[in-house]
């Protein structure tokens, strides 16, 4: 690749042939790829071809002039920049373009320096513009409903009441435990609403005092308070027109209670310290693991802001509740992980995933999520395996491995229990497992002959070459 393709594509619109001639030279010394018109039909046909990063047009130009220019790339090309030239005595008409959404204006004769410190601005507008774009697509795809993991009954029930509420302006309260995915379930409908260009602002609301809290929700003015040297907007103010997501709601004290319930009914506050009322267009997402109506029959929660926030209600069910989601979590997990620490890590073994559903998650999603990446870490090849998992974690029950009952269950039930749980944790290596038991490879592969009508869910993949029988 050209350096002149690294700096940028610009297509040079002047019908003075000297003029653009110079202006290509200029530009092409300096490392941009310059292509030229003569007119603005010609820059047309150019653009939908070249793929313009910026356009520098003249204002004044027979047939189409770089009003009608400017108004036709954005139409064909609304990703380029536009720079127009214009005579001193023709500023008010290249203003005029501005507001049209050019991105800005230079006079005749040109200066150099001023032409290249422009157009490197008005490049790096046009740049920010698009890592802005790119990244409102990707959080879309990422909230979209597909690239949320979840397929048990519970969670697609969530979904479809997601589905529902986006495209509405009702308040939603999310409930559940801790961990199981409020915040994710609050972009989602922000995200897949008519809002989603608009910002979606966030706040915990258990992490602030009081004090703190309200300045934080409806800003201050300057002197409200010691410290407060200047006015601040709040977060309803940097949410108008979009959403805002208050987190863990059942903290927020008796007097905030009252201040946001007049904004939901209002669409209306002062900032602390101040008397000029501030209207705001704003939709609440509201979210906690406490239970807000028993909080009401206990008179430490209104019951009016209970009734406003609760319009619709989604019930995130804890993890331990839905197991058949642990696999599709636990392998997005890992995808996630490995990228993001340049792994190569594909799996997780049988009886890690085992483990993985047995195990209670009193920590939920968030849990789930720690453990994988700290697996993820750890794992020196392309499979997770029980011993890359944290020993605090539950053992499985039931009948495929389960510890069996003590006083009840026979030596050789002891036995067989013991020496299949260590091939799972050593990976299956009769070696390693005869090692740690303290007992032959051979006796290894002989129990594991006895074991061969064992359920195929406890069989251990074996290494060292052993077949599962004793080798002549």
């Amino acid at each position: 690749m050209s350096e002149g393709v690294k700096k940028g594509r610009i297509l040079v619109v002047d019908d003075e042939a000297s003029a653009r001639h110079a202006l290509s030279e200029i530009l092409t010394d300096e490392g941009y790829q310059v292509k030229m018109a003569g007119d603005g039909f010609r820059a047309i046909a150019a653009a939908q071809e070249f793929l313009p990063d910026l356009v520098l047009t003249d204002l004044k130009m027979p047939g189409m002039d770089g009003m009608g220019l400017l108004a036709r790339l954005k139409e064909v090309h609304p990703e380029c920049s536009i720079v127009l030239m214009t005579a001193f005595g023709a500023v008010e008409s290249a203003v005029a373009a501005m507001h049209a959404g050019a991105a800005n204006y230079l006079t005749k004769p040109l200066n150099s320096d001023e032409l290249l410190l422009v157009i490197e601005r008005a490049l790096e507008g046009a740049a920010l513009r698009r890592e802005a774009r790119d990244l409102r697509e990707k959080l879309s795809e990422r909230y979209d409903f597909s690239n949320i993991v979840g397929h048990s009954a519970e969670m697609r029930g969530v979904f479809k009441g997601v589905e529902q509420v986006a495209p509405s302006r009702a308040t939603v309260l999310i409930t559940g435990e801790s961990g199981t995915g409020k915040e994710l379930i609050a972009s989602a409908i922000h995200h897949n609403s008519d809002r989603r260009d608009r910002p979606f602002v966030k706040l915990h609301c258990a992490a602030l005092a009081e004090t703190l809290l309200e300045s934080e929700l409806f800003g201050h003015e300057r002197g409200a308070f010691t410290g407060a040297d200047r006015r601040r907007v709040g977060r309803f103010e940097l949410a108008d027109g979009g959403t805002l997501f208050l987190d863990e709601i059942g903290e927020i004290s008796p007097a905030t209670q009252v201040k946001l319930l007049r904004v939901l009914q209002e669409h209306e506050f002062e900032r602390v310290g101040g008397n000029q009322t501030v209207r705001v267009d704003v939709r609440l997402v509201a979210a906690t693991n406490r239970d807000l109506k028993r909080l009401v029959q206990q008179g430490k929660f209104r019951e009016d802001l209970y009734y406003r926030l609760n319009v619709i209600n989604l019930h995130l069910p804890p993890l331990r509740e839905r197991r058949d989601d642990i696999p599709a979590l636990a392998t997005h997990f890992v995808r996630r992980f490995a990228s993001e620490n340049n792994k190569q890590v594909e799996r997780i073994d049988a009886g890690a995933m085992r483990v993985l559903r047995a195990h209670k998650w009193p920590g939920n999603v968030r849990e789930l999520e720690n453990v994988i990446e700290r697996a993820v870490v750890l794992v020196d090849g392309p499979v997770i395996l029980t011993r890359h998992l944290p020993t605090e974690l539950d053992e499985p029950q039931g009948e495929d491995g389960a510890m069996p009952r003590i006083p009840g269950a026979s030596l050789a039930d002891l036995e067989r229990y013991a020496i299949l749980r260590t091939l799972e944790h050593v990976g299956g290596s009769t070696t390693q497992a005869a090692q740690m038991l303290g007992i032959s490879v051979r006796k290894v592969q002989y129990r594991l002959r006895d074991y061969a009508e064992a359920p195929k869910s406890i069989a251990p993949v074996l290494k060292d070459g052993a077949s599962g029988a004793p080798s002549s």
